[in-house]
């Protein structure tokens, strides 16, 4: 038996033409995905690389305290109303869908199944993932502006319905991640529904949900078209939601598509800063991810 072991053991060992052309496969499919990355991260770079050394000319701490001149003329200014009407359209579009969207996600995985309402919400929610977010802003015009006026509230409006489908769909695809047996354990222990979703499905499916979340608002806060008919334009910080207000989307298409050179440098330095909000809030997704998933670990 040991003979026809040691004959054997060779042969075994030994490539086939069948595990060569597997390996040449692989390696050639590892190269054009490596080619690929690069190809896509190479505008990348050099997008963020010029918006920085454009925006590095003007962006300081002056920029983010100062108010805009009152001619586009002139050098100098900041966007402190602009920095302001992001953070709080922004921070009330989230508190507006993301509890919403974790409630419906919740309700779509444990509760609602295949029902026809469960299939139904699905597919709204892939309808309105798809909708061009200028459409959202039209909505919002017709049904809050023509009525109340331009306020921060109806581009909060704007912003949560494009947010609320994204939290939605990452909230059902996270839950359905959750092993089935955490489920049927907690259940045979003698937890109801409710508690075992609360202390054994949220807790486990919690980092991609933040992350979803957090990334939902990264994206609204770069949004214009859909505040572009909705918030108005504001010279002085605004830190409620009535009246009108700006954000920094908006304060980049009106200064870049303005003539004046000192206007499209304010655009630049503006654009620096919001792709640094962009930045500070993806890091903040991944570090509470990174801490939901340790504890989970844990």
């Amino acid at each position: 038996m040991s003979a026809s072991a040691t004959t054997l053991g060779p042969a075994a060992l030994r490539p086939t033409p069948r595990s060569r052309r597997r390996r040449v496969g692989n390696w050639i499919a590892t190269a054009i995905i490596s080619l690929t990355f690069v190809v896509a991260l190479i505008p990348l770079v050099f997008l963020v690389v010029y918006v920085v050394q454009r925006g590095s000319e003007v962006f300081s701490w002056d920029f983010l305290n100062q108010n805009p001149p009152f001619s586009e003329r002139l050098a100098g200014g900041g966007m402190a109303p602009a920095v302001v009407g992001t953070i709080v359209i922004t921070s009330a579009a989230a508190v507006m869908s993301i509890p919403l969207g974790i409630l419906g996600g919740i309700y779509l995985n444990e509760y609602g199944g295949t029902n026809p309402l469960a299939r139904f919400i699905r597919f709204m929610a892939e309808v309105m993932t798809g909708v061009p977010s200028i459409v959202m802003g039209i909505f919002i015009y017709t049904l809050v502006v023509l009525k109340s006026g331009l306020s921060g509230f109806a581009g909060a409006l704007a912003l949560a319905c494009l947010m609320l489908p994204i939290v939605l769909r990452t909230t059902d695809q996270m839950l359905a991640l959750v092993p089935r047996e955490l489920r049927e354990g907690s259940q045979a222990l003698g937890s109801r529904r409710a508690r075992t979703i609360r202390t054994v499905v949220l807790p486990s499916a919690m980092p991609g949900i933040v992350s979803g979340a957090l990334l939902a608002v990264a994206r609204a806060a770069g949004e214009t078209a859909p505040l572009l008919f909705v918030i108005g334009v504001t010279s002085e910080p605004n830190w409620s939601l009535n009246g009108t207000n700006t954000a920094l989307s908006v304060q980049i298409f009106f200064n870049a598509t303005r003539p004046f050179a000192p206007a499209q440098d304010r655009a630049w330095a503006a654009a620096l800063t919001l792709i640094l909000i962009v930045f500070i809030t993806t890091i903040a997704a991944r570090l509470v991810t990174a801490f939901f998933a340790r504890r989970q670990g844990a």
